[in-house]
């Protein structure tokens, strides 16, 4: 498998079904060979399976998020065609009908979402808080640029920066509701579910990684359920998103979780309308905290924990048609499976959805349909996502099979699973990824995953993909150490103030168990890897572990914890990481694992890699572990992207940094210089 084939792999995303279970649509994204330039577009396929095919097509105009109409005679989706994301409807109860354009917004329609009865749509994007619809004149910008190009941000502003942009103050991104007409095209006045200029003012989706999941419409279609943060001085402090509702009726929204300081997410109502349950989390400023399904009873407003007594944080929520139970998804040892959830007595039970010997992989974008079956996407170590359904208490059976033939002509890897006694004689789990039927020694890649509160799994990654490493000849070992999601929320919060202690050391346990269970990895051949948390590793383990490997390949990672503090965004998550006072409160807290203060006893070659829009871990971190390599005389080399953030993402970036990384491991694993 090599980097042009993960490059041009298909990914699939957001299958949904027609209301009367004929059809699967969901949205495809492929990449052309020679440009690398990707276009996603519509596929559909029989429920009961067969040829998938394309619909909707409008050449480069990149459909996305498909959505049937109630009564299944519409199939809503956004499209770029008009020059701009608007959202555009095709009739499908009329054959060779083409789509139409169902709104003409000033700014670019990031989601939408269909009332229940297909009276409304809900639409989000980003516009000026003053705006009394999506899109105005004006952006709302109150740095007010002088004669320069300067932007000022004014005491009590929130973000400066966050992510990969700079925040422009004034401008969020908001909900509105509008009719549909006759025709299922936008119309009539719109209505700000986040109510007047002067109530909430914050981002909903949430920023930068919030998506539909956050908004929810109630069933009776006469109100609407969101999360959002109050963007002020505090929000770089704070992960208190609130689940808000909105009755439509342009008055302010109320929250029924204003009480809980840390994160409300997920909101889902019921569909007898009797229910909402959503996910939080107990301890402000903890951004992995255990998110436990709370349920409010919107008729008594009687409230309770629903998972309280079970150790898994969920990632999804959806009800069974019945409104009995929900089906939630959950990382559990390697796997993100899913379970049902009884409404009455909180029983949680693991679906059996992948045929038996096969792990359940990564189940993600999970619905229910009306007679309990499940449509979802599944990813594994083995390939990208494709489209699932399971019918109710059965294994799931593949619909879609859009890497089938490319995958089927690769050479195929062998993946196992071990676990060993880590730091404290806990239990820790690894994996070993290898091409499958190698013969002799194997140099070996040592994968650290970032978070740190992550999981190296059983799910594909476009980013740091093991099957693309070991199809060069690798074997590769990940070891979920102590901080990693899926054991618990104990072994999670094991890594509070302890960065390079237990997961240092179970990264070395978990190395030597690794080569003591499979004699076919040569220990002597060894590199390692790693982003973000798992680049902050490299830097710590150049200081405290420097004779063990051959090389390093550092990404995004910390490289000074003093300068980290001041300059990344996300202040909550840094702060918490290393005691929850700010630096200059209890500096000793975070000097502790600071990587700057080994540097006398780097030795080990390194390649170091960072992105200027990375604000994150700012691309300074990068350019000083480097010059700190310079400057010891450790052979090392600099790549730094300008145009990407804490990921690489543009098709002929992660072609360069594969290229540069795969060549990186070559000259020290194989050349041996």
């Amino acid at each position: 498998m090599s980097v042009q084939d993960l490059l041009t792999l298909k990914r699939i995303a957001a299958p949904v079904a027609s209301p009367d279970s004929t059809w699967v649509v969901w949205q495809q994204t492929d990449t052309d060979p020679v440009s690398l330039k990707r276009a996603p577009g519509l596929w559909r396929i029989p429920i009961q399976g067969g040829t998938a095919e394309r619909i909707a097509d409008l050449p480069d105009a990149g459909e996305s998020a498909p959505a049937f109409s109630p009564d299944g005679k519409r199939l809503y989706f956004l499209s770029g065609k008009s020059g701009s994301d608007q959202l555009w409807v095709l009739d499908l109860a009329t054959p060779g009908a083409s789509p139409q354009q169902a709104s003409a917004f000033k700014t670019d329609v990031a989601g939408f979402l269909l009332s229940p009865d297909g009276s409304r749509v809900l639409v989000w994007g980003d516009t000026a808080r003053d705006c009394p619809t999506l899109g105005c004149e004006h952006d709302g910008d109150t740095s007010k640029p002088g004669p320069g190009s300067g932007r000022l941000y004014r005491d009590g502003a929130g973000f400066v920066r966050h992510w990969d942009a700079w925040e422009t103050p004034g401008n969020y991104s908001r909900g509105f509701a509008f009719a549909l007409d006759a025709a299922g095209k936008v119309s009539g006045e719109a209505v700000a579910i986040d109510g007047p200029a002067d109530t909430l003012t914050g981002d909903t989706p949430t920023k930068p990684m919030g998506g539909a999941e956050e908004l929810a419409w109630a069933p009776d279609s006469r109100s609407v359920f969101f999360v959002a943060r109050q963007a002020d001085r505090n929000e770089p402090l704070s992960t208190d998103t609130n689940v808000w509702h909105s009755m439509l009726d342009g008055k302010a929204p109320h929250s029924p979780t204003l009480t809980n300081r840390g994160s409300d997410t997920l909101p889902a109502p019921s569909p007898d309308g009797q229910w909402l349950a959503w996910a939080a989390m107990e301890r402000p400023g903890y951004e992995s905290d255990r998110l436990v399904i709370q349920l409010l009873n919107l008729r008594t407003k009687e409230r309770r924990a629903l998972t309280q007594g079970w150790d898994r944080s969920v990632g999804s929520i959806a009800w069974t048609a019945d409104s009995s139970a929900l089906i939630v998804t959950a990382g559990d040892v390697l796997d993100t499976p899913a379970f049902r959830v009884e409404l009455v007595s909180g029983k949680v039970t693991r679906l059996k959805l992948a045929p038996k010997g096969v792990s359940e992989g990564h189940v993600a974008n999970l619905s229910v349909l009306k007679d309990g079956g499940l449509l979802y996407t599944r990813d594994s170590l083995n390939g990208p996502a494709e489209v699932f359904i399971a019918p109710r208490g059965k294994a799931g059976r593949q619909l879609s099979k859009a890497n089938a033939e490319q995958l089927g002509a690769l050479q195929a890897i062998e993946a196992s699973r071990f676990s060993f006694a880590g730091a404290a004689g806990d239990t820790v789990w690894g994996q070993i990824i290898k091409p499958a039927g190698a013969t002799g020694k194997l140099p070996v890649l040592l994968f650290v995953h970032g978070g740190p509160q992550g999981s190296f799994g059983d799910g594909w990654s476009f980013r740091w993909n093991p099957r693309v490493f070991a199809s060069q000849g690798y074997a590769v070992v990940t070891v979920d150490f102590h901080g990693s999601t899926g054991y618990g929320q104990a072994f999670t919060d094991s890594i509070n103030r302890d960065w390079g202690g237990k997961p240092l050391e179970d990264l070395q346990k978990g190395l030597a168990a690794a080569l003591a269970r499979d004699p076919a990895l040569d220990g002597e051949k060894a590199c390692a890897l790693g982003a973000s948390y798992g680049g902050y590793m490299m830097n710590w383990i150049a200081g405290k572990w420097p004779d063990r490997f051959k090389c390093l390949v550092q990404h995004d990672g910390v490289f000074d914890s003093r300068a980290m503090a001041y300059e990344t965004e996300e202040l909550w998550f840094n702060e918490w990481e290393h005691g929850g006072k700010p630096y200059h409160e209890a500096p000793e807290e975070y000097e502790k694992w600071n990587p700057v203060h080994h540097v006398n006893k780097w030795q080990t070659p390194m390649l170091v890699i960072t992105s200027e829009k990375d604000f994150r871990i700012p691309y300074t971190q990068g350019l000083a572990a480097f010059t700190a390599l310079q400057r010891r005389g450790v052979p090392s080399e600099l790549l730094i992207f300008p145009d990407e953030n804490h990921w690489v993402l543009k098709p002929k970036n992660s072609q360069q940094w594969h290229e540069t990384v795969l060549g990186w491991l070559d000259r020290w694993l194989r050349q041996g210089k």
